[in-house]
């Protein structure tokens, strides 16, 4: 799950484009979307999407839904203690020394090529799907063609939108593709953006599937890294790696909990 306050997945990075402003009208009911979808075709097809990815827009519904979340937010508003029971973080860590013990090598490997902590990487799985127990239930274009339309943050959802239109013209989505309320997508909810941008292709078989566990934990692996990640160095709050956790969420009890979790997962207490 992602939120108002993700900063580029879940927000993962604002992707920017230099003098891009989009043109079409955005609205705050759904009475204008149709026309909006008419007026932003063409802004994607100028920006590069094909006919896959104008078909996937041409398709597209206004996601109520996805309104009735991005407007009715709470947990990020709660001290930290009552953050963490919230979202499980008992659980979270438990389940989080069960995989690392189970699969030791792997996030031994992601460690060596990225030089992130086992632990980070696992707070984040658990935190934002349950370790891939549920990545959504909502079309991804939808959403994020909903929340480009919206005039509340369309700045920041534009270039979101024009990524997972080119997404599907590459096949790494379909016009199906579920994911979570805001568009994030795969095991740790990805932004169709820094599906582009950070994306990594773990398993070889030529294609970023942020569904597969082995490409979605590498590719976060790799954004933690070219966020700043300084392998050996301290993620607590005030230490180095800390950065690299608020660039993942601009919450701060989010980013505190996944430095408590992520330490208790490495050390094991």
């Amino acid at each position: 799950m992602i939120s108002v306050f993700k900063a580029g997945t879940l927000a993962i990075a604002l992707i920017t484009m230099p003098g891009f402003a989009s043109a079409a009208q955005c609205g705050d009911t759904a009475a204008g979307y149709e026309t909006w979808k008419s007026q932003f075709a063409r802004e994607a097809q100028a920006a590069g999407v094909g006919q896959r990815g104008l078909q996937a827009l041409a398709n597209s519904r206004y996601a109520q839904a996805t309104i009735n979340a991005d407007r009715n937010q709470t947990s990020f508003s709660y001290s930290l203690e009552k953050f963490m029971e919230v979202r499980g973080a008992e659980t979270i860590v438990a389940q989080g020394r069960q995989r690392l013990n189970a699969n030791p090598a792997f996030y031994a490997a992601l460690e060596r090529q990225y030089g992130v902590s086992p632990g980070v990487i696992l707070a984040i799985h658990g935190m934002e799907t349950g370790f891939g127990r549920f990545m959504g239930d909502s079309n991804v274009v939808s959403s994020i063609a909903t929340l480009a339309y919206d005039c509340r943050r369309s700045g920041f959802f534009t270039p979101h939108a024009l990524a997972a239109l080119k997404l599907v013209d590459r096949g790494a989505l379909s016009a199906d593709t579920q994911g979570a309320r805001h568009g994030e997508v795969g095991h740790t909810q990805f932004l169709p953006g820094n599906v582009l941008r950070y994306g990594v292709d773990a398993d070889g078989n030529g294609r970023v599937d942020l569904t597969n566990v082995t490409d979605a934990l590498a590719s976060t692996a790799n954004f933690l890294r070219q966020k700043g990640w300084r392998p050996g160095a301290g993620y607590q709050q005030g230490q180095p790696n800390f950065r690299a956790i608020e660039a993942w969420n601009a919450a701060s009890v989010y980013q505190q909990a996944i430095a408590r979790m992520a330490a208790r997962i490495d050390g094991g207490s």
